[in-house]
């Protein structure tokens, strides 16, 4: 999805891909044929390119140490990156800006993540620091009789040297995400706050700017963002997830994980946005100027986002002329990518913006595009919807 920004910004991209049929690799005409881990396909790869980006953050360190001794130009660098790459690191660094945590804790054993929950609470959020996404390596612990079913995990981080995640299971109203972009010189932009609603640990459908919102809390939402990537130095697209609480002592908003490339949450940006995500990333960590963020319906527009789930097609483009025609003013985005069960393969974005007289979309409005936005994602991918 970089690819289209790149041909209107006159900017040749080059691609490092595991195999010729993946999706970025069938857009990308300079493809290499590598792999990410070793060092030597790598920096072979990087020799003669300006600048190196990442599409997802489980690059080894010792990869890019060699980039870094090879002199290449990296973004986000390996001081920020890990922020994104460890869980555990991530959580001290929040702590130490001050920025608000759920409660956690870095466990080594059952003993110690029985002792976690006792004095936090349970149910407690179980991760492991590296590697997860997408609800993977992430496990709720009931209570302290069920907290020896994880045992495995703590063997097998024990085996890789390090410990788990423990966190408590924040009572949140919504879960919301904030994105920046800062620039190789330091400029920074962000994006409206979103609200995120998630499936099995995935994202599912995203709404653009968050509706209902608290003015404090999508204030607090966007500085944090800011804050986290001034101070870890990141360049590129940031996206901070956070939980929402509305009520009682605890309101407010706490941060959950971070992304640093352009992110699932942003993707109605492509459509919703003056500077779609993946323009704007290209911005960034080329140093050119950043582009508005202003949403594309106004101040009180709106952008409902769908992901597409593999399911029962298996021809995802047969689906699209119906879609289409039952919703016309969806726009559908499709990834190359061979469908299977709960794969995200691609996502539809419809934008909204207020009728004549109105400041802002009607609720009712929303929720027929959301409904709209629904039903054109099932008949892509062969599900059905209650509509």
């Amino acid at each position: 999805m970089m690819a289209p920004a790149a041909v209107e910004l006159g900017v040749e991209l080059r691609l490092l891909a595991g195999s010729a049929e993946a999706s970025a690799a069938r857009v990308i005409p300079r493809t290499t044929l590598g792999d990410y881990r070793s060092v030597e396909d790598v920096t072979a790869f990087a020799a003669d390119v300006d600048v190196v980006t990442f599409d997802h953050e489980h690059v080894p360190a010792e990869v890019l140490d060699a980039l870094t001794a090879q002199g290449t130009p990296l973004h986000p660098g390996p001081e920020a990156l890990l922020y994104a790459q460890d869980k555990l690191a991530m959580r001290r660094a929040v702590e130490q800006l001050g920025l608000p945590n759920p409660h956690w804790a870095a466990v080594h054993t059952v003993a110690e993540l029985r002792d976690f929950g006792d004095d936090t609470g349970w149910p407690v959020v179980l991760k492991t620091p590296r590697g997860g996404y997408d609800g993977k390596g992430v496990r709720i612990i009931d209570s302290s009789a069920s907290a020896s079913a994880a045992q495995d995990w703590f063997d097998r981080a024990a085996e890789q040297g390090t410990g788990l995640l423990a966190e408590e299971k924040i009572p949140f109203t919504r879960e919301l995400s904030a994105q920046v972009a800062r620039s190789a010189v330091g400029e920074i932009r962000a994006y409206p706050v979103v609200e995120s609603t998630q499936t099995d640990g995935v994202c599912d459908i995203v709404v653009a700017p968050a509706p209902r919102s608290h003015p404090t809390h999508m204030e607090d939402a966007a500085s944090i963002a800011r804050l986290i990537a001034e101070k870890l130095g990141v360049t590129g697209m940031l996206a901070v997830e956070l939980f929402e609480i509305t009520d009682g002592e605890r309101a407010g908003v706490y941060v959950n994980e971070l992304a640093m490339r352009p992110h699932n949450s942003g993707h109605w940006s492509m459509d919703g946005a003056v500077t779609g995500q993946f323009e704007q990333h290209l911005r960034a960590v080329l140093g050119l100027p950043l582009g508005s963020t202003a949403p594309i319906g106004g101040p009180g527009g709106r952008t409902v986002m769908k992901n597409l789930f593999g399911a029962s097609a298996s021809d995802l483009h047969a689906g699209v002329p119906e879609a289409a025609r039952h919703a016309p003013e969806a726009k559908i985005h499709l990834y190359g990518k061979e469908p299977r069960p709960g794969r995200k393969v691609g996502h539809v974005n419809v934008v909204l913006a207020p009728e004549p007289g109105e400041v802002a979309v009607a609720a009712a409005e929303l929720d027929r595009a959301q409904s709209r936005a629904l039903h054109a994602a099932a008949l892509i991918t062969g599900t059905t919807t209650d509509d």
